[in-house]
Protein backbone atom coordinates (compact mmCIF):
# COMPACT_ATOMS: atom_id res chain seq x y z
CA UNK A 1 0.00 0.00 0.00
CA UNK A 2 2.87 2.11 0.00
CA UNK A 3 3.77 1.85 -3.84
CA UNK A 4 2.01 4.98 -4.69
CA UNK A 5 3.70 7.25 -2.57
CA UNK A 6 7.15 5.83 -3.25
CA UNK A 7 6.93 6.58 -6.64
CA UNK A 8 5.79 9.78 -6.43
CA UNK A 9 8.18 10.17 -3.70
CA UNK A 10 10.69 8.91 -6.14
CA UNK A 11 9.46 11.31 -8.95
CA UNK A 12 9.67 14.66 -6.72
CA UNK A 13 13.20 13.16 -5.57
CA UNK A 14 14.56 12.78 -9.01
CA UNK A 15 13.71 16.32 -10.09
CA UNK A 16 14.95 17.65 -6.85
CA UNK A 17 18.11 16.00 -7.81
CA UNK A 18 18.66 16.11 -11.24
CA UNK A 19 16.63 18.70 -13.54
CA UNK A 20 16.78 17.67 -17.18
CA UNK A 21 16.46 19.64 -20.42
CA UNK A 22 12.94 18.62 -21.06
CA UNK A 23 12.40 19.74 -17.44
CA UNK A 24 13.47 23.04 -18.61
CA UNK A 25 11.15 23.01 -21.38
CA UNK A 26 8.75 22.44 -19.00
CA UNK A 27 9.61 25.07 -16.84
CA UNK A 28 9.49 27.70 -19.74
CA UNK A 29 13.50 27.73 -20.49
CA UNK A 30 14.77 27.10 -23.50
CA UNK A 31 18.62 26.78 -25.34
CA UNK A 32 20.55 28.30 -28.09
CA UNK A 33 21.90 25.19 -30.14
CA UNK A 34 24.92 26.94 -31.64
CA UNK A 35 26.56 23.51 -33.51
CA UNK A 36 26.03 19.58 -33.28
CA UNK A 37 28.78 17.37 -34.87
CA UNK A 38 29.13 13.82 -35.76
CA UNK A 39 31.98 12.78 -33.20
CA UNK A 40 32.22 13.12 -29.31
CA UNK A 41 35.75 14.13 -29.73
CA UNK A 42 34.95 17.27 -31.68
CA UNK A 43 31.79 18.28 -29.80
CA UNK A 44 33.95 18.46 -26.59
CA UNK A 45 36.71 20.70 -28.33
CA UNK A 46 34.03 23.20 -29.84
CA UNK A 47 32.16 23.02 -26.64
CA UNK A 48 35.34 23.85 -24.88
CA UNK A 49 35.74 27.00 -27.14
CA UNK A 50 32.41 28.49 -26.61
CA UNK A 51 32.63 27.81 -22.74
CA UNK A 52 35.87 30.26 -23.34
CA UNK A 53 33.34 33.03 -24.40
CA UNK A 54 30.06 31.58 -22.81
CA UNK A 55 30.00 30.10 -19.26
CA UNK A 56 26.75 28.72 -20.00
CA UNK A 57 27.80 26.47 -23.01
CA UNK A 58 26.91 22.94 -22.84
CA UNK A 59 26.68 20.02 -24.97
CA UNK A 60 24.60 16.83 -25.17
CA UNK A 61 23.79 13.64 -26.70
CA UNK A 62 21.16 14.72 -29.12
CA UNK A 63 18.64 11.62 -30.12
CA UNK A 64 20.26 11.64 -33.71
CA UNK A 65 23.07 10.12 -32.52
CA UNK A 66 25.25 13.47 -32.71
CA UNK A 67 26.54 15.89 -30.45
CA UNK A 68 24.64 19.57 -29.96
CA UNK A 69 26.75 22.67 -28.77
CA UNK A 70 24.30 24.64 -26.52
CA UNK A 71 23.71 28.23 -24.67
CA UNK A 72 21.73 28.38 -22.03
CA UNK A 73 18.79 27.91 -20.48
CA UNK A 74 17.31 31.19 -20.71
CA UNK A 75 13.61 32.06 -20.06
CA UNK A 76 11.28 30.71 -22.91
CA UNK A 77 10.73 34.81 -23.98
CA UNK A 78 14.19 35.50 -23.32
CA UNK A 79 16.15 32.95 -25.28
CA UNK A 80 14.96 34.53 -28.88
CA UNK A 81 16.23 37.93 -27.94
CA UNK A 82 19.67 36.37 -26.58
CA UNK A 83 19.93 34.76 -30.13
CA UNK A 84 19.22 37.71 -31.94
CA UNK A 85 22.21 39.67 -30.58
CA UNK A 86 24.53 37.44 -30.53
CA UNK A 87 23.71 36.46 -34.53
CA UNK A 88 23.84 40.28 -35.06
CA UNK A 89 27.46 40.45 -32.93
CA UNK A 90 28.47 37.66 -35.18
CA UNK A 91 29.52 35.25 -31.91
CA UNK A 92 27.64 32.39 -33.17
CA UNK A 93 26.78 30.68 -36.30
CA UNK A 94 24.28 32.64 -38.44
CA UNK A 95 22.39 29.02 -38.49
CA UNK A 96 21.91 28.72 -34.79
CA UNK A 97 18.42 28.54 -33.50
CA UNK A 98 16.62 28.43 -30.27
CA UNK A 99 15.27 24.70 -29.18
CA UNK A 100 13.03 23.85 -25.82
CA UNK A 101 15.85 20.83 -25.30
CA UNK A 102 13.34 18.10 -25.34
CA UNK A 103 15.06 16.45 -27.75
CA UNK A 104 18.79 16.56 -25.32
CA UNK A 105 19.82 13.47 -23.87
CA UNK A 106 23.24 12.77 -21.90
CA UNK A 107 24.99 15.78 -20.81
CA UNK A 108 28.61 15.56 -22.04
CA UNK A 109 29.88 18.98 -20.99
CA UNK A 110 30.97 20.18 -18.66
CA UNK A 111 32.39 16.69 -17.94
CA UNK A 112 31.94 17.29 -14.06
CA UNK A 113 28.46 18.63 -14.99
CA UNK A 114 28.72 21.91 -13.81
CA UNK A 115 26.33 24.09 -15.75
CA UNK A 116 22.98 24.94 -15.27
CA UNK A 117 21.75 21.99 -15.29
CA UNK A 118 23.95 20.95 -12.23
CA UNK A 119 22.06 18.86 -9.54
CA UNK A 120 21.20 20.85 -6.50
CA UNK A 121 22.46 19.65 -3.09
CA UNK A 122 19.46 17.00 -2.35
CA UNK A 123 17.13 17.89 0.35
CA UNK A 124 16.92 16.67 3.69
CA UNK A 125 13.63 15.87 3.01
CA UNK A 126 14.30 14.00 0.03
CA UNK A 127 17.12 11.88 1.76
CA UNK A 128 14.67 11.40 4.08
CA UNK A 129 11.69 10.31 2.00
CA UNK A 130 14.19 8.09 0.00
CA UNK A 131 15.36 5.96 2.91
CA UNK A 132 12.29 5.04 4.47
CA UNK A 133 9.38 4.71 1.70
CA UNK A 134 10.15 1.85 -0.69
CA UNK A 135 11.14 2.89 -4.25
CA UNK A 136 10.30 0.92 -7.12
CA UNK A 137 12.64 0.02 -10.28
CA UNK A 138 13.04 2.54 -12.92
CA UNK A 139 10.78 1.55 -15.99
CA UNK A 140 12.91 0.69 -18.72
CA UNK A 141 10.46 0.26 -21.39
CA UNK A 142 10.34 3.36 -23.57
CA UNK A 143 6.57 4.94 -23.87
CA UNK A 144 5.15 3.41 -27.38
CA UNK A 145 4.69 5.54 -29.98
CA UNK A 146 1.74 7.03 -31.59
CA UNK A 147 -0.49 4.70 -33.50
CA UNK A 148 -1.91 5.76 -36.94
CA UNK A 149 -4.79 7.70 -36.19
CA UNK A 150 -2.88 9.62 -33.09
CA UNK A 151 0.07 10.62 -35.76
CA UNK A 152 -2.80 11.99 -38.32
CA UNK A 153 -4.21 14.23 -35.38
CA UNK A 154 -0.51 15.37 -34.34
CA UNK A 155 0.13 15.84 -37.92
CA UNK A 156 -2.97 18.05 -38.35
CA UNK A 157 -1.64 20.57 -35.47
CA UNK A 158 1.12 21.14 -37.42
CA UNK A 159 1.49 24.80 -38.80
CA UNK A 160 2.13 25.13 -42.80
CA UNK A 161 6.00 26.54 -41.94
CA UNK A 162 6.41 23.16 -39.78
CA UNK A 163 4.96 21.27 -42.74
CA UNK A 164 7.41 22.87 -45.50
CA UNK A 165 10.04 22.22 -42.85
CA UNK A 166 9.85 18.49 -42.82
CA UNK A 167 9.65 18.24 -46.53
CA UNK A 168 12.67 20.42 -46.74
CA UNK A 169 14.52 17.77 -44.38
CA UNK A 170 13.28 14.65 -46.32
CA UNK A 171 14.43 16.86 -49.75
CA UNK A 172 17.75 17.05 -47.89
CA UNK A 173 17.93 13.62 -46.84
CA UNK A 174 17.14 13.07 -50.52
CA UNK A 175 13.67 10.96 -50.50
CA UNK A 176 11.61 14.01 -51.27
CA UNK A 177 12.31 16.10 -54.84
CA UNK A 178 9.03 17.76 -55.61
CA UNK A 179 7.99 21.52 -54.49
CA UNK A 180 8.23 23.11 -50.51
CA UNK A 181 4.68 23.92 -50.58
CA UNK A 182 3.83 22.01 -47.14
CA UNK A 183 0.78 20.13 -49.09
CA UNK A 184 1.19 16.60 -47.99
CA UNK A 185 -0.04 14.83 -51.34
CA UNK A 186 1.28 11.72 -52.53
CA UNK A 187 5.15 12.65 -53.28
CA UNK A 188 5.55 13.74 -49.51
CA UNK A 189 3.99 10.72 -48.15
CA UNK A 190 5.86 8.11 -50.36
CA UNK A 191 9.29 10.11 -49.04
CA UNK A 192 7.98 10.03 -45.55
CA UNK A 193 7.30 5.94 -46.01
CA UNK A 194 10.71 5.74 -47.63
CA UNK A 195 12.05 7.61 -45.05
CA UNK A 196 10.76 5.24 -42.09
CA UNK A 197 11.55 2.10 -44.27
CA UNK A 198 15.42 3.19 -44.57
CA UNK A 199 15.82 3.72 -41.00
CA UNK A 200 14.73 -0.22 -40.94
CA UNK A 201 12.58 -0.72 -37.77
CA UNK A 202 9.64 1.79 -38.77
CA UNK A 203 6.47 0.73 -40.34
CA UNK A 204 6.06 2.96 -43.42
CA UNK A 205 3.00 3.90 -43.37
CA UNK A 206 3.72 7.39 -44.51
CA UNK A 207 2.90 8.86 -41.43
CA UNK A 208 4.91 10.49 -39.51
CA UNK A 209 4.52 10.07 -35.55
CA UNK A 210 5.21 13.21 -33.25
CA UNK A 211 8.51 11.10 -32.61
CA UNK A 212 9.58 10.34 -35.99
CA UNK A 213 9.08 14.18 -36.96
CA UNK A 214 11.36 15.23 -34.08
CA UNK A 215 14.42 12.52 -34.84
CA UNK A 216 13.91 13.89 -38.54
CA UNK A 217 14.36 17.17 -37.59
CA UNK A 218 17.22 16.50 -34.84
CA UNK A 219 18.77 14.65 -37.54
CA UNK A 220 18.63 17.29 -40.53
CA UNK A 221 19.36 20.41 -38.10
CA UNK A 222 22.34 18.64 -36.85
CA UNK A 223 23.54 18.18 -40.12
CA UNK A 224 22.72 22.02 -41.12
CA UNK A 225 23.89 23.25 -37.84
CA UNK A 226 27.77 20.87 -38.91
CA UNK A 227 27.85 22.19 -42.32
CA UNK A 228 27.85 25.63 -41.21
CA UNK A 229 25.86 27.04 -45.06
CA UNK A 230 27.08 30.59 -45.46
CA UNK A 231 26.21 32.71 -48.31
CA UNK A 232 29.49 34.04 -49.84
CA UNK A 233 30.01 37.23 -52.00
CA UNK A 234 33.08 37.34 -53.68
CA UNK A 235 33.51 40.57 -55.32
CA UNK A 236 37.18 39.43 -56.73
CA UNK A 237 35.72 36.55 -58.72
CA UNK A 238 31.84 38.31 -59.37
CA UNK A 239 30.53 35.17 -57.62
CA UNK A 240 28.14 34.77 -54.58
CA UNK A 241 27.22 31.31 -53.71
CA UNK A 242 26.57 28.97 -50.52
CA UNK A 243 29.56 27.21 -49.13
CA UNK A 244 29.90 24.93 -46.09
CA UNK A 245 32.20 26.79 -43.73
CA UNK A 246 31.43 24.27 -40.88
CA UNK A 247 33.81 22.02 -43.31
CA UNK A 248 35.67 24.39 -45.73
CA UNK A 249 37.35 27.90 -45.09
CA UNK A 250 39.19 30.28 -47.52
CA UNK A 251 42.46 29.92 -48.11
CA UNK A 252 43.88 31.78 -51.23
CA UNK A 253 43.86 33.52 -54.46
CA UNK A 254 45.59 31.42 -57.37
CA UNK A 255 43.79 32.98 -60.61
CA UNK A 256 41.54 31.76 -62.24
CA UNK A 257 40.69 29.87 -58.66
CA UNK A 258 39.37 30.41 -55.38
CA UNK A 259 40.75 27.89 -52.95
CA UNK A 260 38.71 26.99 -49.76
CA UNK A 261 40.48 24.51 -47.82
CA UNK A 262 39.34 21.63 -45.77
CA UNK A 263 39.18 22.29 -42.03
CA UNK A 264 39.51 18.57 -41.30
CA UNK A 265 40.93 15.28 -43.09
CA UNK A 266 37.99 13.79 -44.03
CA UNK A 267 36.41 17.27 -45.12
CA UNK A 268 35.93 18.03 -48.94
CA UNK A 269 38.21 20.74 -50.59
CA UNK A 270 36.37 23.64 -52.70
CA UNK A 271 37.48 25.78 -55.63
CA UNK A 272 35.73 28.56 -57.36
CA UNK A 273 36.83 29.44 -61.18
CA UNK A 274 36.68 33.02 -62.42
CA UNK A 275 38.25 34.02 -65.46
CA UNK A 276 37.85 36.28 -68.64
CA UNK A 277 37.38 34.02 -71.62
CA UNK A 278 35.31 32.87 -75.02
CA UNK A 279 34.08 29.28 -76.01
CA UNK A 280 37.77 28.05 -77.04
CA UNK A 281 39.00 28.93 -73.46
CA UNK A 282 36.28 27.44 -72.20
CA UNK A 283 37.18 23.87 -73.51
CA UNK A 284 40.85 24.40 -73.12
CA UNK A 285 39.56 24.93 -69.87
CA UNK A 286 37.83 21.69 -69.78
CA UNK A 287 41.01 19.52 -71.14
CA UNK A 288 43.55 21.02 -68.44
CA UNK A 289 41.46 20.45 -65.57
CA UNK A 290 41.19 16.95 -66.72
CA UNK A 291 44.74 16.72 -66.30
CA UNK A 292 45.06 17.42 -62.40
CA UNK A 293 45.49 14.52 -59.96
CA UNK A 294 42.40 15.70 -58.35
CA UNK A 295 40.38 15.18 -61.31
CA UNK A 296 40.08 11.13 -61.66
CA UNK A 297 39.91 9.93 -65.47
CA UNK A 298 36.84 7.89 -64.64
CA UNK A 299 33.95 9.14 -64.19
CA UNK A 300 30.58 11.10 -66.89
CA UNK A 301 31.87 14.02 -68.55
CA UNK A 302 29.29 16.60 -70.58
CA UNK A 303 30.12 19.59 -72.33
CA UNK A 304 28.12 21.59 -74.12
CA UNK A 305 28.98 24.75 -76.27
CA UNK A 306 28.31 27.33 -73.14
CA UNK A 307 29.17 25.14 -70.07
CA UNK A 308 30.80 21.62 -68.65
CA UNK A 309 30.86 19.22 -66.26
CA UNK A 310 33.18 16.94 -65.23
CA UNK A 311 32.56 13.75 -62.64
CA UNK A 312 35.89 11.98 -61.57
CA UNK A 313 36.23 8.91 -59.44
CA UNK A 314 38.47 6.75 -58.13
CA UNK A 315 39.91 5.24 -55.65
CA UNK A 316 41.64 8.08 -54.02
CA UNK A 317 39.56 11.41 -55.24
CA UNK A 318 35.63 11.80 -56.19
CA UNK A 319 35.48 15.35 -58.03
CA UNK A 320 32.74 17.46 -59.45
CA UNK A 321 33.49 20.39 -61.82
CA UNK A 322 31.22 22.93 -63.22
CA UNK A 323 32.00 25.69 -65.48
CA UNK A 324 29.86 27.93 -67.73
CA UNK A 325 30.91 31.09 -70.32
CA UNK A 326 28.21 33.59 -69.49
CA UNK A 327 29.61 36.70 -72.27
CA UNK A 328 33.20 37.17 -71.91
CA UNK A 329 33.02 35.49 -68.36
CA UNK A 330 33.99 31.73 -67.38
CA UNK A 331 32.74 30.91 -63.53
CA UNK A 332 32.06 27.88 -61.86
CA UNK A 333 33.55 25.72 -59.04
CA UNK A 334 34.93 22.54 -57.91
CA UNK A 335 34.70 20.12 -54.86
CA UNK A 336 37.58 17.43 -54.36
CA UNK A 337 36.35 15.14 -52.00
CA UNK A 338 37.06 11.13 -50.78
CA UNK A 339 35.19 8.69 -51.58
CA UNK A 340 32.64 7.29 -49.33
CA UNK A 341 31.14 10.42 -48.37
CA UNK A 342 28.46 10.55 -51.63
CA UNK A 343 25.27 11.56 -49.79
CA UNK A 344 27.07 14.32 -47.47
CA UNK A 345 28.71 15.07 -50.89
CA UNK A 346 25.80 15.50 -53.04
CA UNK A 347 23.99 17.70 -50.43
CA UNK A 348 26.99 20.37 -50.75
CA UNK A 349 26.52 19.98 -54.38
CA UNK A 350 23.11 20.61 -54.40
CA UNK A 351 23.09 23.65 -52.33
CA UNK A 352 25.79 25.27 -54.08
CA UNK A 353 24.16 24.58 -57.14
CA UNK A 354 20.90 26.31 -56.46
CA UNK A 355 23.19 29.28 -54.92
CA UNK A 356 25.66 29.54 -57.07
CA UNK A 357 25.24 33.06 -58.85
CA UNK A 358 28.20 33.97 -61.34
CA UNK A 359 26.53 37.48 -62.09
CA UNK A 360 28.86 40.03 -60.69
CA UNK A 361 31.30 42.19 -62.44
CA UNK A 362 34.45 40.87 -60.80
CA UNK A 363 36.64 38.34 -62.65
CA UNK A 364 40.28 37.12 -61.66
CA UNK A 365 41.92 37.11 -64.61
CA UNK A 366 45.17 34.79 -65.36
CA UNK A 367 46.47 37.06 -68.54
CA UNK A 368 45.41 34.26 -71.10
CA UNK A 369 42.50 33.94 -73.17
CA UNK A 370 43.31 30.40 -75.04
CA UNK A 371 44.89 28.05 -72.53
CA UNK A 372 47.40 25.52 -74.24
CA UNK A 373 50.17 23.23 -72.94
CA UNK A 374 52.53 25.90 -72.53
CA UNK A 375 49.76 27.85 -70.13
CA UNK A 376 49.21 25.11 -67.94
CA UNK A 377 52.39 25.74 -65.37
CA UNK A 378 50.81 28.83 -64.39
CA UNK A 379 47.01 28.16 -64.63
CA UNK A 380 47.10 25.16 -62.45
CA UNK A 381 49.55 26.74 -59.82
CA UNK A 382 47.87 25.51 -56.26
CA UNK A 383 47.03 22.60 -57.57
CA UNK A 384 48.83 18.84 -58.43
CA UNK A 385 49.02 18.09 -62.04
CA UNK A 386 48.50 14.59 -62.34
CA UNK A 387 51.49 13.49 -64.12
CA UNK A 388 52.43 9.74 -66.21
CA UNK A 389 55.06 7.54 -65.07
CA UNK A 390 57.36 8.21 -68.03
CA UNK A 391 56.58 9.33 -71.61
CA UNK A 392 58.77 8.53 -74.13
CA UNK A 393 58.35 9.43 -78.21
CA UNK A 394 56.43 7.78 -80.84
CA UNK A 395 55.50 8.23 -85.00
CA UNK A 396 52.39 7.94 -86.94
CA UNK A 397 52.22 5.39 -89.35
CA UNK A 398 48.85 5.56 -90.69
CA UNK A 399 45.80 8.29 -91.66
CA UNK A 400 43.50 6.71 -88.86
CA UNK A 401 46.55 7.56 -86.31
CA UNK A 402 48.30 4.37 -85.17
CA UNK A 403 51.50 4.52 -83.69
CA UNK A 404 54.52 2.80 -83.75
CA UNK A 405 57.15 3.09 -80.41
CA UNK A 406 58.92 1.51 -78.23
CA UNK A 407 57.97 -1.42 -75.74
CA UNK A 408 59.05 0.29 -72.84
CA UNK A 409 56.91 3.45 -73.51
CA UNK A 410 53.88 0.93 -73.12
CA UNK A 411 55.31 -1.89 -70.51
CA UNK A 412 53.22 -2.39 -66.94
CA UNK A 413 50.77 0.97 -67.63
CA UNK A 414 47.07 1.17 -66.39
CA UNK A 415 46.86 3.41 -69.31
CA UNK A 416 48.58 4.79 -72.33
CA UNK A 417 47.67 8.21 -74.35
CA UNK A 418 48.98 9.59 -77.21
CA UNK A 419 49.70 13.05 -77.20
CA UNK A 420 48.41 13.30 -73.97
CA UNK A 421 44.37 13.19 -74.43
CA UNK A 422 43.82 10.13 -76.67
CA UNK A 423 43.94 6.79 -75.19
CA UNK A 424 45.54 3.77 -76.83
CA UNK A 425 45.30 0.15 -77.06
CA UNK A 426 48.60 -1.88 -77.44
CA UNK A 427 47.96 -3.50 -80.36
CA UNK A 428 51.77 -4.80 -80.45
CA UNK A 429 54.65 -5.21 -77.87
CA UNK A 430 57.65 -7.28 -79.12
CA UNK A 431 59.87 -7.41 -76.13
CA UNK A 432 62.50 -9.16 -78.62
CA UNK A 433 62.93 -6.37 -81.19
CA UNK A 434 61.74 -3.68 -78.88
CA UNK A 435 58.44 -2.47 -81.08
CA UNK A 436 55.29 -1.70 -79.76
CA UNK A 437 52.11 -0.61 -82.06
CA UNK A 438 49.41 1.46 -80.82
CA UNK A 439 46.09 2.00 -81.94
CA UNK A 440 43.95 5.05 -80.52
CA UNK A 441 41.00 4.35 -78.75
CA UNK A 442 39.10 7.27 -80.71
CA UNK A 443 40.42 7.65 -84.61
CA UNK A 444 42.93 10.71 -85.86
CA UNK A 445 44.12 12.64 -87.95
CA UNK A 446 47.64 13.23 -87.76
CA UNK A 447 49.38 16.13 -89.75
CA UNK A 448 52.11 13.61 -91.42
CA UNK A 449 52.08 10.08 -91.72
CA UNK A 450 55.75 8.26 -91.93
CA UNK A 451 56.72 7.00 -95.34
CA UNK A 452 59.29 4.60 -95.19
CA UNK A 453 62.72 4.26 -97.48
CA UNK A 454 62.84 1.70 -100.50
CA UNK A 455 66.38 2.03 -101.32
CA UNK A 456 68.94 0.85 -99.22
CA UNK A 457 70.22 3.42 -96.43
CA UNK A 458 73.90 4.45 -96.47
CA UNK A 459 76.04 4.53 -94.11
CA UNK A 460 78.13 7.67 -93.19
CA UNK A 461 74.80 9.45 -94.19
CA UNK A 462 73.19 12.24 -91.96
CA UNK A 463 70.16 10.92 -89.69
CA UNK A 464 67.61 13.37 -88.02
CA UNK A 465 65.55 11.59 -84.79
CA UNK A 466 62.62 14.02 -84.08
CA UNK A 467 61.48 13.13 -80.12
CA UNK A 468 60.35 14.45 -77.01
CA UNK A 469 63.93 14.33 -75.30
CA UNK A 470 62.41 15.82 -72.24
CA UNK A 471 59.40 13.97 -72.01
CA UNK A 472 56.15 15.88 -71.61
CA UNK A 473 57.69 18.91 -70.35
CA UNK A 474 57.85 20.28 -73.39
CA UNK A 475 54.69 21.26 -76.07
CA UNK A 476 56.21 20.16 -79.36
CA UNK A 477 59.35 17.60 -80.29
CA UNK A 478 63.07 18.70 -80.53
CA UNK A 479 65.17 17.17 -83.83
CA UNK A 480 68.53 15.57 -83.01
CA UNK A 481 70.78 15.28 -85.81
CA UNK A 482 73.78 12.13 -85.79
CA UNK A 483 74.70 10.15 -88.42
CA UNK A 484 74.29 6.42 -89.62
CA UNK A 485 77.34 4.66 -88.87
CA UNK A 486 76.51 1.37 -89.90
CA UNK A 487 73.26 -0.85 -91.45
CA UNK A 488 73.71 -3.68 -88.97
CA UNK A 489 74.21 -4.35 -85.44
CA UNK A 490 77.82 -5.16 -83.47
CA UNK A 491 77.62 -8.51 -84.10
CA UNK A 492 76.37 -8.18 -87.99
CA UNK A 493 72.48 -8.49 -86.62
CA UNK A 494 70.68 -7.32 -89.91
CA UNK A 495 67.82 -6.05 -88.04
CA UNK A 496 69.79 -3.46 -86.15
CA UNK A 497 71.42 -0.27 -87.26
CA UNK A 498 74.35 1.76 -85.53
CA UNK A 499 73.66 5.12 -85.12
CA UNK A 500 76.10 8.47 -83.95
CA UNK A 501 73.81 10.00 -82.24
CA UNK A 502 73.04 11.90 -78.48
CA UNK A 503 69.70 10.92 -77.37
CA UNK A 504 68.38 11.13 -74.35
CA UNK A 505 65.86 8.43 -72.64
CA UNK A 506 62.26 10.34 -74.46
CA UNK A 507 63.85 10.00 -77.91
CA UNK A 508 63.31 6.43 -77.35
CA UNK A 509 60.67 5.19 -80.03
CA UNK A 510 61.37 8.05 -82.65
CA UNK A 511 61.58 8.06 -86.03
CA UNK A 512 65.41 7.92 -87.67
CA UNK A 513 65.04 10.00 -90.55
CA UNK A 514 67.30 10.39 -93.84
CA UNK A 515 67.55 13.75 -95.59
CA UNK A 516 64.95 13.28 -97.55
CA UNK A 517 62.76 12.49 -94.23
CA UNK A 518 62.58 9.15 -95.38
CA UNK A 519 62.36 6.62 -92.25
CA UNK A 520 65.29 4.13 -91.71
CA UNK A 521 64.43 2.53 -88.66
CA UNK A 522 62.84 3.48 -84.84
CA UNK A 523 65.49 4.33 -82.03
CA UNK A 524 65.77 2.02 -79.81
CA UNK A 525 66.22 2.90 -75.67
CA UNK A 526 70.45 2.86 -74.61
CA UNK A 527 70.95 -0.39 -72.69
CA UNK A 528 74.21 -2.74 -72.25
CA UNK A 529 74.65 -5.03 -75.32
CA UNK A 530 75.63 -7.73 -74.37
CA UNK A 531 76.46 -6.80 -71.14
CA UNK A 532 78.55 -4.29 -72.17
CA UNK A 533 77.64 -0.40 -71.16
CA UNK A 534 78.19 1.22 -74.62
CA UNK A 535 80.13 4.68 -75.10
CA UNK A 536 78.48 8.00 -74.72
CA UNK A 537 77.01 8.32 -78.48
CA UNK A 538 76.45 4.74 -79.39
CA UNK A 539 72.96 4.60 -80.31
CA UNK A 540 70.76 1.27 -81.96
CA UNK A 541 68.11 1.46 -83.82
CA UNK A 542 65.53 -1.31 -85.26
CA UNK A 543 65.56 -1.10 -89.14
CA UNK A 544 63.01 -0.47 -91.46
CA UNK A 545 62.13 -3.92 -93.05
CA UNK A 546 62.55 -5.32 -89.64
CA UNK A 547 59.54 -3.09 -88.59
CA UNK A 548 57.81 -4.43 -92.00
CA UNK A 549 58.34 -7.57 -90.74
CA UNK A 550 57.09 -7.98 -87.25
CA UNK A 551 53.89 -5.35 -88.08
CA UNK A 552 52.55 -8.41 -91.02
CA UNK A 553 50.45 -10.37 -88.31
CA UNK A 554 48.87 -7.35 -87.45
CA UNK A 555 47.60 -6.10 -90.80
CA UNK A 556 49.10 -3.08 -90.58
CA UNK A 557 51.60 -2.49 -92.92
CA UNK A 558 53.84 0.70 -93.12
CA UNK A 559 53.47 3.24 -96.26
CA UNK A 560 56.57 3.17 -98.65
CA UNK A 561 58.07 6.21 -99.96
CA UNK A 562 60.69 6.65 -102.83
CA UNK A 563 61.28 10.06 -101.65
CA UNK A 564 65.08 10.74 -102.18
CA UNK A 565 65.76 14.37 -102.94
CA UNK A 566 66.70 16.48 -99.77
CA UNK A 567 64.66 18.74 -97.71
CA UNK A 568 65.45 21.72 -96.89
CA UNK A 569 65.73 22.47 -92.54
CA UNK A 570 62.44 23.94 -92.47
CA UNK A 571 60.25 21.09 -94.09
CA UNK A 572 62.40 18.51 -92.79
CA UNK A 573 61.38 19.83 -89.57
CA UNK A 574 58.00 20.43 -90.31
CA UNK A 575 57.28 16.73 -91.64
CA UNK A 576 59.26 15.34 -89.04
CA UNK A 577 56.77 17.31 -86.02
CA UNK A 578 53.49 16.26 -88.08
CA UNK A 579 54.65 12.74 -87.69
CA UNK A 580 56.24 12.79 -83.83
CA UNK A 581 54.04 11.77 -81.12
CA UNK A 582 54.35 11.75 -77.22
CA UNK A 583 53.38 8.43 -76.16
CA UNK A 584 52.94 8.50 -71.98
CA UNK A 585 52.30 5.48 -69.60
CA UNK A 586 50.38 6.56 -66.54
CA UNK A 587 49.99 4.27 -63.21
Amino acid sequence: MFRPLALIVAVLATMILSPSPQANAQEGRAWVQVEAHPDLETALDRARAYAALFPEAAAFRLSSGWYGIALGPYPTDEAPIRLGALRREGQIPSDSFVDDGARYGEQIFPEDGATALAPEPATDLAADLATTIETPEPDAVEAPDEDRQQARDSEALLTPEERRELQTALQWFGFYSSAIDGAFGPGTRNSMAAWQEAQGMLEPTGILTTRQRRALLDAWKGEISAFGFTEITEAESGITVTLPLGLVEFDHYEPPFVHYRAKTDDAPRIVLISQPGDQAALYGLYDVLQTLESVPLDGPRDRGDRSFRIRGTSPKADTTVFAELKGSRIKGWMLISTPGNEARDARIIKVIEDSFSPDGDGVLDPGMAVMGAETRSGLLAGLEVRKPRLSRTGFYISPEGAVLTTVEAVDSCSRVTIDRATEATVTLADKTSGLALLTPKTALAPRAVAGFATAPARPGSEIAVPGYSYEDRLPAPVITFGTLEDVTGLNGETAYSRLALQSLPGDAGGAVLDASGSVLGMLLPAQPQGGKLMPAGVAFALSAPEIARLLTPTGVATLPTTATAPLDPAALSEQAAGMTALVSCWE
